[in-house]
């Protein structure tokens, strides 16, 4: 069997994945903070967030790129399944960036 190169549908799968959970996670940590009124805190971590998904973007623009210059990558479930991590991390960062804005304008309605 052969290993997974950096390359491999596997490893692009594991990347993606990797860089869709920690986005996700910072996500949710934003909206914790943001419960407790830690704007500061939430604003750091959404942008965190932000650059995790950034770099997932960076891995299917690679793959985009290679397979507009005709090298394909064999599309798996593997690959399908961090493909939708990688949206529904997006989902979850964009809404609760709109919650973490909620939730601060109405702290300052309250004061």
């Amino acid at each position: 069997m052969n290993e997974p190169t950096e390359t491999s549908p596997e490893m692009i799968a594991f990347g993606l994945i990797a860089q869709a959970g920690d986005a996700r996670s910072k996500a949710y940590e934003a909206l914790a903070l943001a419960k407790q009124g830690d704007f500061a805190g939430a604003k750091e971590l959404i942008e965190q967030a932000e650059a995790s998904v950034l770099e997932a973007h960076h891995i299917q623009t690679s793959l985009l790129t290679k397979e507009a210059s005709g090298n394909h990558t064999e599309v798996n479930v593997m690959l399908v399944h961090a493909q939708d991590h990688l949206m529904t991390a997006i989902l979850a960062k964009e809404l609760i960036a709109e919650m973490i804005e909620m939730y601060q304008a109405m702290g300052n309605l309250n004061r």
